[in-house]
């Protein structure tokens, strides 16, 4: 079986826009200075949990206003949906996987309330044969744990890996499975810095990519 896992926000969607918006709100709602855009950003990856310390932090907020922000934004962040869109090409690039016979899943640190949003408001859902997302187990990314049980799940002995950032490509590494690294995502540092079996800018070329990785190792 041809399998590809895929991250969510990064990689198959840019929903930073959306995020900043629910961290603005729960922030201006207790009269706080929200952060920016980009550092919005750079809190994005390893779940709900670590973007809201990460904006605790930026704020030097104490830690007793850490459970309630929390649920603040979660609640605001699993209706922030209409600003989040899809990279360019990934639907042509999803339907054509799926036609040349490869089984896609979906392993995201994204909680599952906000993942299900998204991906019903984006029509996504029907793609994926799998989805694990960060509290589907104790474990996150890149804890390898999640990208170990989207394998299960979807029913392969292996799988390529497709993601954005450091994280995924560290969860790669720790599932000893191959990574193939979106270039325009959330990344921070250079292409080379992550190990990576290849790299892409553009979805309309992952399925011939994907491709030629699975004869080079069939």
């Amino acid at each position: 079986m041809k399998a590809i896992i895929f991250d969510l926000d990064g990689t198959l969607i840019d929903s930073a826009p959306d995020i900043h918006l629910a961290c603005t709100q729960v922030l201006s709602a207790r009269g706080i200075k929200p952060v920016t855009p980009a550092q919005s950003r750079g809190f994005v990856g390893h779940g709900a949990r670590v973007f809201v310390q990460r904006m605790m932090a930026a704020r030097d907020l104490p830690a007793a206003l850490f459970e309630p922000l929390l649920h603040e934004f979660l609640a605001q962040y699993e209706t922030s949906v209409h600003l989040t869109e899809l990279y360019p090409d990934v639907r042509l690039a999803l339907n054509r996987l799926k036609a040349e016979g490869w089984t896609l899943g979906l392993c995201t640190n994204k909680p599952l309330r906000p993942t299900q949003a998204i991906l019903t408001h984006l029509d996504l859902a029907k793609d994926f044969k799998a989805i694990i997302t960060g509290d589907s187990l104790p474990q996150r990314k890149p804890d390898p744990a999640p990208l170990l049980a989207s394998l299960r799940a979807v029913g392969a002995a292996t799988a390529l890996f497709v993601g954005d950032s450091e994280v995924d490509a560290e969860t790669a590494q720790n599932a000893a499975l191959p990574f193939a690294l979106f270039t325009e995502g959330y990344r921070h540092n250079p292409v080379t810095a992550l190990a990576h079996s290849f790299s892409f800018s553009d979805f309309r070329n992952l399925p011939d990519l994907a491709a030629d990785w699975c004869s080079s190792t069939t």
